[in-house]
C-alpha cells in the first residue's frame, strides 16, 4: 500500500472513531463554559466599532456593564503608525472590511473561572486576555499576519483558537499565558471555528476574498481556496479537507459558492448545517456520507432582490446561525434580507422571528431557551423564544455589536462592570507643551474640567523610564483644568535630548480613560488644520506639518452616539510633502459634531516632537474652534 494511501486510510479510521464517540453534550449549541459558585451566567455582545463589550443578563435581559477593549489604544496606533506596512493594512481593514471603520472587538470568550476574557481585535491584529477587575491587558498575542478574526475555546477553557486572515492557519494558544502551543494551516482567510463536545475535534472553514468585488458565479476561481476542515485537536492534523463547492457541483446541485460562513453542529455531531456565501439559507452536509444531503432556501427581502452580488455585505447573505440543544430548530439570520428565522431541522419550514437591520449572528442562551440575535445596524440584539418562535425582548447596545458568546463572571464584579456602562465624557486630553528644558521636562497639559484626581507621566530616554503622577487641580466647572508643570530628571537622563512621553489617565466615574504617548524632540512639527467640518455625512479634514516630518496624523471624533454613550470613529492620514487629508464616511449620529483630537506621534530620528490638539468641529462648519 504505497503511503499517501496508509495516511488517508488512517486518518478515515481515526475521524470515524471520533464521529462514533461524538457526545450529545451541549458544548456544540454555544452554552458557554459552566456555572460555578462565586459566578454568573452572562452575554457577551462585541461591540466591534465601539471598542467596547456589553455584558447581559441572558435572563432578564438587563445590560449588567460594560467594559473597553482597546484600553492600549494609543499604544498599538503609535506602533502603526510607525510601519508603512501594518498601517497599509490597518487602512485596508477600515475601508474593505470596516465599512469605513476599524474593527477593535470582534469575538470574545470568558475564562472559565470568570475572572477574564479573551477578545480578537481585527484592525489591531491581535487577541488580548482582559482582567474583568481591572480592565487591564494580561497577555497579547500578535497575529503573525494582519488581521484576527474568529475564535473559539476549548471545552475545558485550556485552549484558544484564533483565525489569522492573511497568515491563512488558525493559532492554538494557552488560554492563561496567551503563549502559541500550535497551529494548523486554512485556505485563504480563515474564518469560523468550533470543538467537539468532547474536545478531540476541531470544525473549521476559511471563507477566502469576500472583500474583493469578483462575485459573480464567472470569477468564483478568483476568490482562492476555501475549505470547511475537520481538525484533530491536540495534534492539530488536518484530518478532512471538503471543497464544498465542488462537493456540489459534483452532486449537480448546481454552482455555489464553496465559502461556509457559520455553521452549526447538530448535538449528536452528524450533521453540520451551512451558511455559504451569497447563498439565502444553508446547506445540511452528512459527515458519514460527505455529501450535502439538503438545500434550505429561505426568503429573500425585495430590497435585497434589488441589490446585485458586488454589494452583498462582504459576501454574506446570511451571517449568523444557531441550533437549539435538542437539535429540531435553527436559528437563521438573514444579513442581507434583515430578519431572523426559526427553521425546523426536520422539515426547513421557516418563520420569521423577528426583523432588524443587518443581523449578523445567532448565538443560544445557557440553558438553550432563547436565541439571540445581532442587529448590527441598529446597535440592538433581538431575544428570540424558540418554544414560541417570536421575538419576547430587544437589548440596546453598543456601536455594530457582531459576534456574541455566552460565558460567565465573577459574581462581585458585577457592580464594578456596571460602573463601565455610565456615561462617561472625553478627558479633552491636550499637550499644549512638552519639551527639555536643561535637566528638566516642562510640560503644559489642559484637561476637561470634569477630571478628577491624578495624570500619570511616563518618560523614557536614553533606555530609562522616570515615572511622575500629577494632580488635576479643582476649579469652577466651566473652566478646562491646566497643569503646567516642570519635572527634574533623573541624572542619567539628562544629556538625552529626545524622549518619549506618555500621558495617561485611568478614567473616573464621569470621564473617560485616555491616554497620548508623543516623541519629546527640538523640532517642532508644526501640526496645523487648514480644514475641519462635517458635510453631509463625511469628515473633511485637511492640513499641514513640517515639510520633513514622515509617517501619519490620527484623528479621533468623539460624539454622542445615542444620547447616552459617548463614541468615537478614528481616520488616519498619511504624511505626504508636508501636508494631510482625511476623507471619510461618519455615523449618522456623528453628523451633529463633537470633539475632534489630532494627533501627530512625532519622529525622534529626525528631531520632531510629538504634537497634539483638540477642538470642537460641528455640522458645516467651514472652521473648528479650538478649545
Amino acid at each position: 500500500m504505497r503511503a499517501p494511501l496508509i495516511v488517508a486510510v488512517a486518518a478515515a479510521a481515526v475521524l470515524a472513531v471520533a464521529l462514533a464517540g461524538a457526545p450529545t453534550g451541549s458544548a456544540m449549541v454555544d452554552s458557554g463554559p459552566p456555572v460555578i459558585p462565586g459566578t454568573t451566567s452572562v452575554l457577551f455582545v462585541a461591540n466591534n466599532w465601539d471598542g467596547t463589550a456589553d455584558i447581559v443578563d441572558p435572563q432578564s435581559f438587563q445590560k449588567l456593564g460594560r467594559f473597553n477593549t482597546v484600553p492600549d489604544l494609543q499604544e498599538r496606533l503609535a506602533e502603526i503608525n510607525s510601519d508603512p506596512v501594518r498601517m497599509g493594512y490597518y487602512i485596508g481593514i477600515r475601508a474593505l472590511v470596516g465599512e469605513g471603520h476599524d474593527q477593535y472587538a470582534d469575538d470574545m470568550f470568558s475564562s472559565h473561572d470568570g475572572r477574564f476574557v479573551y477578545i480578537s481585535r481585527p484592525s489591531l491584529a491581535d487577541v488580548v486576555g482582559i482582567d474583568l477587575k481591572t480592565n487591564a491587558i494580561v497577555w497579547r498575542f500578535p497575529m503573525e499576519g494582519q488581521r484576527a478574526d474568529h475564535m473559539a475555546i476549548s471545552p475545558d477553557g485550556r485552549r484558544l483558537l484564533i483565525s489569522d486572515s492573511t497568515a491563512n492557519k488558525v493559532h492554538e494558544l494557552d488560554s492563561a499565558t496567551g503563549k502559541k502551543v500550535g497551529e494548523f494551516a486554512s485556505g485563504d482567510s480563515p474564518h469560523e471555528n468550533n470543538y467537539s463536545g468532547d474536545g478531540k475535534l476541531i470544525y473549521h472553514a476559511s471563507i477566502g476574498l469576500v472583500y474583493t468585488p469578483a462575485d459573480q458565479p464567472v470569477t468564483d476561481s478568483s476568490k482562492g481556496e476555501r475549505y470547511f476542515q475537520i481538525v484533530e485537536a491536540g495534534t492539530n492534523k488536518i484530518l478532512k479537507r471538503y471543497d464544498i463547492g465542488k462537493i456540489m457541483a459534483d452532486q449537480g446541485l448546481g454552482q455555489f459558492n464553496g465559502a461556509v460562513r457559520p455553521m452549526a453542529i447538530s448535538p449528536d455531531e452528524k450533521k453540520v448545517f451551512m451558511q455559504l456565501s451569497f447563498l439565502h439559507g444553508f446547506i445540511e452536509f452528512d459527515l458519514a456520507t460527505e455529501k450535502v444531503t439538503r438545500i434550505a432556501e429561505l426568503p429573500v427581502s425585495d430590497a435585497a432582490k434589488a441589490i446585485p452580488r458586488e454589494q452583498y455585505l462582504l459576501d454574506s447573505a446570511h451571517h449568523g446561525l444557531a441550533i437549539n440543544p435538542e437539535g429540531t430548530k435553527l436559528c437563521a439570520a438573514g444579513t442581507m434580507s434583515d430578519y431572523a428565522a426559526i427553521v425546523s431541522t426536520k422539515t426547513f419550514e421557516h418563520v420569521i422571528a423577528t426583523k432588524g437591520e443587518k443581523p449578523y449572528w445567532s448565538t443560544n442562551s445557557a440553558d438553550g431557551k432563547y436565541c439571540f440575535i445581532s442587529f448590527s445596524g441598529s446597535d440592538e440584539v433581538a431575544v428570540v423564544d424558540y418554544a414560541s418562535e417570536k421575538e419576547i425582548a430587544r437589548i440596546p447596545v453598543g456601536d455594530h455589536p457582531q459576534r456574541m458568546r455566552m460565558g460567565i463572571v465573577r459574581s462581585e464584579l458585577i457592580g464594578r462592570l456596571a460602573e463601565g456602562a455610565r456615561v462617561r465624557g472625553p478627558l479633552r486630553l491636550h499637550v499644549a507643551r512638552a519639551r527639555r528644558s536643561g535637566g528638566a521636562l516642562d510640560l503644559r497639559l489642559r484637561v476637561t474640567s470634569r477630571a478628577t484626581g491624578k495624570l500619570e507621566v511616563a518618560y523614557r530616554a536614553a533606555g530609562r523610564t522616570a515615572r511622575f503622577r500629577l494632580a488635576i487641580p479643582s476649579g469652577p466647572a466651566s473652566v478646562q483644568r491646566v497643569i503646567i508643570q516642570r519635572l527634574t530628571l533623573p541624572a542619567a537622563m539628562r544629556s538625552a535630548h529626545t524622549g518619549t512621553l506618555t500621558v495617561s489617565y485611568a478614567g473616573s466615574a464621569d470621564v473617560a480613560p485616555e491616554s497620548v504617548r508623543l516623541a519629546v524632540a527640538p523640532g517642532k512639527a508644526r501640526l496645523r488644520a487648514t480644514r475641519a467640518r462635517l458635510r453631509s455625512g463625511r469628515i473633511e479634514l485637511d492640513g499641514t506639518i513640517a515639510s520633513r516630518a514622515r509617517g501619519s496624523v490620527s484623528a479621533r471624533l468623539a460624539y454622542l452616539g445615542d444620547g447616552s454613550r459617548v463614541r468615537t470613529v478614528a481616520f488616519t492620514a498619511r504624511i505626504r510633502d508636508g501636508r494631510w487629508r482625511v476623507r471619510g464616511a461618519v455615523p449618522s449620529q456623528a453628523r451633529g459634531g463633537g470633539q475632534l483630537t489630532l494627533v501627530y506621534a512625532g519622529d525622534r530620528a529626525r528631531g520632531l516632537r510629538g504634537e497634539q490638539s483638540t477642538r470642537r468641529i460641528g455640522p458645516d462648519a467651514r472652521a473648528a474652534r479650538p478649545e
